[in-house]
């Protein structure tokens, strides 16, 4: 069982999750279902139906020596149409609540386990980005890492939106995909409740991926 201590104006407490151990195959899972559903899938190239040649035959098919062709819109010639080529479709797949609950708690459990976990109740902040700074500074964030802020504290929101090195998001956008690509990750205390998170992880990926 983990233990999470919770600081800001409401902290002093600590949250217990039962986190699993941390499977990289999960994980790989969980984060190429996410990113297959943010792929926009309009690559498309013409077949010989739709290029704007001529039906016409090109010579006679018999007599000048060369090879027998009909027209100049098969895939052979330049300007022709393209053979099995892309055309739009969606690359977004079904992947298993259970999974992707899991993948959630073990992306959790790898930032919880290497100490870069932080739980807030309460930033205290004023939306104002000089106010976040000082707020990170003084709990142990100088820039020096990629830090995401997941929260639906407008105020922090607003004050953490400008920083370079941090990227915020709402609790209803937590993914593993952003938790992995970022060396720290700062949550809402409310987040982390069981009931919570287990909710929150059927929706994995699908606030981010719009």
């Amino acid at each position: 069982m983990a233990q999470i201590n919770v600081i800001g104006q409401n902290g002093g407490r600590s949250i217990e999750l039962d986190l699993p151990e941390v499977n990289p195959h999960v994980l790989h899972e969980v984060v190429t279902w996410q990113l297959a559903g943010r792929r926009r899938g309009t690559a498309s190239t013409k077949t010989r139906a739709e290029v704007n040649r001529t039906g016409k035959k090109m010579y006679s098919q018999k007599g000048t020596g060369n090879a027998r062709h009909g027209d100049r819109s098969v895939p052979t010639f330049v300007g022709g149409g393209v053979a099995f080529g892309p055309k739009p479709r969606s690359y977004a797949y079904t992947l298993p609540r259970k999974v992707r609950q899991l993948g959630l708690a073990m992306a959790l459990a790898d930032r919880q386990r290497s100490g870069k976990l932080l739980a807030v109740d309460g930033f205290g902040l004023d939306g104002k980005t000089k106010g976040f700074v000082t707020w990170a500074k003084e709990n142990g964030m100088d820039g020096g890492e990629r830090v995401l802020i997941v929260t639906d504290d407008a105020q922090t929101r607003l004050a953490a939106r400008n920083v370079a090195w941090a990227t915020v998001l709402p609790v209803a956008g937590l993914n593993v995909y952003d938790i992995l690509r970022h060396e720290r990750l700062v949550i809402d205390a409310v987040a982390l409740e069981p009931a919570q998170t287990e909710v929150q992880a059927g929706a994995d990926g699908e606030g981010a991926a719009q």
